[in-house]
C-alpha cells in the first residue's frame, strides 16, 4: 500500500461518502446529468482544479496541473444512472421515481473526485497532468465520443487513459485485469419481415412473415454455432420479437431486434454481412421481402499491452500482489470507453465488490446495492496508476 495515498484517502473519504450518497438520491439519465455536473464542478473548484464544463453536454473535465512538465495522462468516470425503479433498501435511496444508479456509476464518479481530492495534495510531485474526465451518457448512446469529438484528448493532448468499473461478480478487495480485449461491442440489429397478410383460415393466399421470423431467429444460431470459428467469441441475442395484434389476422410484417456482440472488427463486419445474407436467403424464396438495420454501438473494448501493465502494477501496490488477477475471458458486455481506448492507449479494470463470490451483485437490478468501502480500491488503484504513468 502506497502509504501517502493511504493518508489522503483517510483524510478524505467521507466526503466521498458524501458525494456517492448525494448523487445516489439523486440520479439523472445519459445527458440529462445537470445536477450531478455541478456537484462535480462546484467540489473540483473547490480544489482550485481547472475546470471545463459542458463537455458533450453534460460532460465536466478537471485539470491538475503538476509541478514539473511531462505527460499527460486522463482518468474517467461515468456519471448516468438507469431508468430503473429502485427497490433496495439503502440509506440513501434515490429520490428519482423510475430512476436509479443501478450499475455504480454514483461510486464511479465520487471515486474520481477522490482521485482529485488526493491528487491535488500532491500535484507538485507529479510529472505532467491529470484530466479528470467525468463523462456522460455511458448507458445509453454512449458521451465517449461526443466528449473525444469536444477535444477532450487534446489541450493539453492526453498521452494514455485509465478507468475502472466497480463490479458485482469480482469479489471485494480484488481487482481483475485484462491484456487486449476485455469488452465486447454491443451492436443492434432490426430485421423486418414483410409478407401479405390475411385470414388465419386461408394461409395459402398470404405470404406469412412468422414462420420466416422463426427460421430467421433459429439461423441466426446456426451462424453462431456452426458459421463462426468456436474460438473466437460471437453472440446474437434475438431480444424483441413481434408480430400480428389478434388471433385470427396473418400479419404483413414481422420484426426482430437484438444484439451483436463481437470482440473484434474482423468478427464485427462479417457477422452483419452474414446475419443479412441470412435473412435473404429465407426470406426473399418465400416470397416476401425484408429490411435489415445493423447499428454499430461502441467498439470492442481492447486495453493496450503497456497501460494495463501500468494500472496492474498500481493496484498491486494497493490491494496487494495476490489479490489482482488476469481476467480469465472477456466480458460480452459493452463499454464506450471503448472509444478512448482507440485513439490513445488505454486500459480499464474491473474492481471487485461481491462479499459472496457465490451471490454476486446484479447490476441494472432495482435491488442492486453496495458499500461504500469498495470505492477505495477504485480511486486509489486509479490515483496510483496516473503517478506511476506519469513518473515512470
Amino acid at each position: 500500500m502506497n502509504q501517502k495515498l493511504e493518508d489522503l484517502w483517510e483524510k478524505h473519504y467521507e466526503r466521498v461518502y458524501e458525494i456517492r450518497h448525494q448523487i445516489h438520491m439523486h440520479p439523472e439519465v445519459g445527458f440529462e446529468e445537470y445536477e450531478t455536473s455541478k456537484l462535480i464542478a462546484s467540489e473540483l473548484e473547490k480544489l482550485g482544479i481547472e475546470v471545463t464544463k459542458n463537455v458533450a453536454k453534460t460532460g465536466v473535465v478537471g485539470l491538475i496541473k503538476g509541478g514539473h512538465p511531462g505527460k499527460t495522462v486522463a482518468l474517467r468516470a461515468d456519471m448516468d444512472a438507469l431508468r430503473v425503479n429502485e427497490e433496495s433498501n439503502c440509506e440513501f435511496k434515490s429520490k428519482v421515481p423510475g430512476v436509479m444508479h443501478a450499475c455504480g456509476h454514483d461510486g464511479h464518479t465520487a471515486s474520481l473526485l477522490g482521485v482529485a481530492m488526493m491528487l491535488n495534495e500532491i500535484k507538485d510531485e507529479l510529472h505532467g497532468n491529470v484530466k479528470l474526465v467525468f463523462q456522460p451518457a455511458e448507458e445509453v448512446e454512449g458521451g465517449a465520443l461526443p466528449m473525444i469529438n469536444d477535444g477532450v484528448l487534446e489541450n493539453p493532448k492526453v498521452d494514455a487513459i485509465f478507468g475502472g468499473h466497480l463490479w458485482g461478480s469480482v469479489e471485494a478487495g480484488k481487482v481483475t485485469v485484462k491484456h487486449g480485449a476485455m469488452m465486447a461491442s454491443p451492436d443492434i440489429f432490426t430485421v423486418k419481415i414483410i409478407g401479405k397478410g390475411g385470414h388465419g383460415g386461408v394461409p395459402h393466399a398470404t405470404v406469412d412473415p412468422v414462420p420466416m421470423m422463426a427460421q430467421v431467429i433459429n439461423a441466426f444460431q446456426t451462424i453462431v454455432s456452426r458459421k463462426n470459428d468456436p474460438t473466437n467469441p460471437l453472440v446474437i441475442s434475438c431480444c424483441n420479437v413481434h408480430s400480428g395484434e389478434c388471433h385470427n389476422a396473418i400479419p404483413t410484417e414481422a420484426i426482430i431486434q437484438g444484439t451483436v456482440r463481437t470482440l473484434n472488427e474482423e468478427t464485427r463486419t462479417w457477422a452483419e454481412k452474414t446475419m443479412e445474407q441470412f435473412v435473404k436467403g429465407i426470406v426473399e424464396p418465400q416470397g416476401a421481402s425484408y429490411e435489415f438495420e445493423f447499428i454499430r454501438q461502441f467498439p470492442p473494448l481492447i486495453n493496450d499491452k503497456e497501460a494495463t501493465d501500468v494500472l496492474e502494477a498500481a493496484a498491486k501496490k494497493i490491494v496487494g500482489d495476490e489479490n489482482v488477477y488476469e481476467l480469465p475471458t472477456p466480458s460480452m458486455g459493452g463499454e464506450d470507453f471503448a472509444f478512448f481506448a482507440e485513439r490513445v492507449p488505454a486500459s480499464f479494470a474491473f474492481v471487485g465488490m461481491a462479499e459472496d463470490i457465490n451471490n454476486p451483485i446484479l447490476h441494472h437490478n432495482a435491488k442492486f446495492a453496495w458499500e461504500d468501502k469498495h470505492m477505495k480500491n477504485l480511486s486509489l488503484s486509479l490515483a496510483q496508476a496516473a503517478i506511476d504513468y506519469l513518473n515512470k
